[in-house]
């Protein structure tokens, strides 16, 4: 017997998925993260998981690991104090930037304050030109000085980031060289190193956020190798990726920034999974932890990608599953702010305390709160059986919130999940303006511990007649690194146009990168299975600013088939912007390349199919914008494949709840999966 565990950790919970490669069976469970004792959850989990399933550690042929500890360090502003050494006359990047506020149409909006303060920002005297050669050679004792500076200032390590390195890197891999044999304490990061891409700004803060997390990620990712090996668990672990895929994780120490939208991405790619095995192209995903909703657009059955995501307050320029985030989850805490107005999130009260309704000291009202006050929890043990409900706690703390709305307890706590489910469909219809599709075409698929909760709420405020609830979805995120390929990116920028000098520019770039992402695949990852090549081209017409990414053939570089790719532009130019212009001229800036290594597919236990209505634990009562009603709970072990569920109702697992409103109806198919449908109103 052999087993392949995916773990998720979030703000409130840590998440186990265990399949079992003999038989299919899958394990899940979930455990209160312990920020005091970052680390014992993994082990806790693990222990349980042995104890209660039968999987035992030395049996885990693989394991793979996504974690919000990255982007978590950015938004706390918890990283490194770094130094950023760049080129004589553009120590202002960083603040530069592009110009750009966050919010241009608001009066009071500021940008944010650098990750590197303008003190330890280094100028030097050599010069790299555009076209790689070399105008001012380096002053080594000059970097010296520098080094020394940046140690005496309180630097923990060195960022060095310096004009068109994308182009010849050696100058800056040279400085980085002195700075290290100066100063060994400091660790030390090249901006070409960490994603050689055109544009100085975007290629420095990269690297400035790789250098940021990289103590945090290299202390947690070598405890967790710790932790691992100290539990004789023979598996390899891997780290789940921004990108969707996984690479090892010894690479994420180094290569911390791309596992910034770890745990977001990795419940992406589970969801994405779930919806091509139950026949499903087009799906909204929402995913409801302890601190945020993020949300997501699958496609014919393949995510949206891009770069530019938002890390906190600060653009992640490498490819990434795009993902849109909001504070909004089951631990957001609401408040009336000094208007009267009432406000839910940003601030969570996470795993500790916690809502107050899990009886961990929590005061203050948060939306798990208001579900529990509004009859939807409580009525089965949660979390595995870690957590008992408190519904008597979760009134004490919504008193003094619904005295100065002037409002009873349990309508102020359905105001906090309509204001909750207003939020979400404001990004949602921001996301769906930007990707340009009718989110009406597309199901929505709810995961994570509170997505289903509100799941069908948002969908009928979005006018989505499909929601499908997966038959574990509080642990999605956790299946999504067992599905995963491992997967790395590689791109070279050439700044040459569609034409005829552009096929042997485009033959040898392409040759370097198969060579490189070879050695990547191989001997970094120690992968030796099939792997795909996927090409992408980022194109413009020429005098535009900015780029799109356009996906190419190999045999069109191979052959200089021109006309095909200034064709695929064109396509592509007219699908976003519904315009082109097939005469104009092309510019080709960047070529990309991502290698896949297949990871071996898993299958799911398929159920036989019975018929008629599932069975009805009992009945509870729940308040909702009508009042009190009584509506049937079902337990989701004794809901099978072929049965039906009419809403209203409450469907209540160990991972989560589903909440199943007026005028839905649903089916179960043979993975388990509940396919609820929206009645609509002739």
């Amino acid at each position: 017997m052999s087993w392949k565990i995916g773990v998720d950790i979030g703000g409130t919970f840590i998440d186990f998925c265990a399949l079992d490669t003999q038989t299919n069976r899958m394990s899940t469970l979930k455990v209160l993260t312990t920020p005091d004792r970052p680390g014992s959850e993994l082990r806790r989990g693990l222990e349980m998981l042995a104890e209660r399933d039968g999987v035992l550690p030395e049996q885990v042929e693989t394991f793979v690991h996504g974690t919000t500890v990255g982007i978590n360090t950015v938004i706390q502003r918890k990283g490194a104090r770094l130094a950023l050494v760049t080129n004589a006359g553009f120590e202002d990047v960083v603040e530069l930037g592009r110009l750009r506020l966050p919010d241009m149409y608001s009066l009071f909006c500021a940008a944010p304050e650098p990750l590197v303060s303008r003190d330890m920002i280094f100028g030097i005297s050599g010069r790299v030109l555009s076209d790689g050669s070399i105008l001012h050679p380096l002053d080594e004792e000059e970097i010296r000085a520098v080094a020394r500076a940046a140690r005496a200032a309180g630097a923990q390590g060195v960022i060095v980031s310096l004009l068109h390195s994308y182009r010849n890197p050696e100058q800056e891999r040279a400085a980085a060289r002195i700075i290290a044999g100066q100063e060994p304490d400091l660790f030390v990061f090249a901006g070409a190193d960490v994603w050689p891409v055109v544009r100085e700004y975007e290629r420095s803060t990269t690297a400035i956020l790789n250098g940021y997390v990289h103590p945090r990620i290299a202390g947690y990712l070598g405890g967790l190798e710790e932790t691992l090996t100290g539990l004789d668990v023979p598996a390899r672990p891997y780290i789940t990726k921004s990108n969707g895929g996984l690479m090892t994780a010894s690479e994420g120490k180094t290569a911390c920034v791309s596992m910034l939208l770890s745990g977001t991405a990795s419940g992406v790619m589970g969801a994405a999974w779930l919806a091509r095995q139950a026949g499903i192209a087009n799906v909204l995903t929402l995913d409801i932890g302890g601190t945020s909703a993020d949300i997501a657009i699958i496609t014919d059955g393949a995510p949206a990608f891009g770069t530019g995501e938002m890390i906190g307050e600060f653009p992640l320029h490498i490819p990434s599953v795009s993902v849109s985030s909001i504070g909004i989850g089951g631990g957001s805490i609401a408040a009336v702010d000094g208007q009267g107005v009432l406000r839910v999130g940003p601030e969570s009260a996470g795993s500790s305390p916690g809502p107050a309704c899990y009886g961990r000291g929590g005061t203050r009202p948060t939306i798990t709160d208001a579900m529990a006050i509004c009859g939807y929890l409580g009525h089965v043990p949660m979390a595995y059986g870690q957590l008992q409900m408190h519904v008597e706690l979760a009134h004490e703390a919504m008193a003094p919130l619904a005295a100065a709305l002037g409002l009873s307890v349990q309508q102020a706590a359905q105001a906090i999940l309509d204001v909750a489910v207003s939020e979400m469909f404001v990004e949602v219809e921001k996301l769906a303006s930007r990707e340009g599709v009718d989110i009406r075409d597309y199901a929505l698929m709810p995961f994570g511990g509170g997505g289903p909760m509100l799941g069908c709420f948002l969908a009928r405020e979005l006018g989505m007649t499909r929601v499908i609830a997966a038959r574990s979805p509080g642990v999605v995120s956790a299946l999504g690194g067992l599905v995963a390929d491992i997967k790395g990116d590689f791109v070279r920028t050439l700044f040459t146009d569609c034409g005829d000098e552009a096929p042997p520019v485009l033959r040898a770039a392409m040759a370097e990168m198969v060579a490189e992402s070879d050695g990547w695949l191989r001997l970094r990852q120690g992968f030796s299975g099939p792997s795909d090549i996927f090409l992408s081209a980022d194109m413009r017409y020429s005098g535009q600013s900015f780029e799109i990414e356009v996906a190419l053939q190999p045999g069109w570089i191979e052959t200089g088939d021109m006309a095909a790719i200034g064709a695929a532009f064109h396509r592509r130019h007219a699908e976003v912007y519904d315009f082109s212009d097939p005469e104009g001229r092309i510019d080709i800036v960047n070529l990309r390349l991502v290698r896949a290594g297949r990871t071996p597919p898993i299958a799911m236990q398929e159920a036989e199919p019975r018929t008629g209505a599932a069975p009805a634990a009992r009945s509870i009562r729940v308040f909702g914008p009508g009042g009190w009603q009584e509506v049937p709970l079902y337990l989701r072990q004794s809901v099978t494949a072929g049965q039906t569920v009419s809403g209203p109702a409450v469907v209540a697992q160990e991972d989560t709840t589903l909440v199943i409103p007026e005028g839905y109806a649903g089916t179960v198919d043979r993975l388990l999966n509940i396919h609820l449908t929206q009645e609509v109103a002739a």
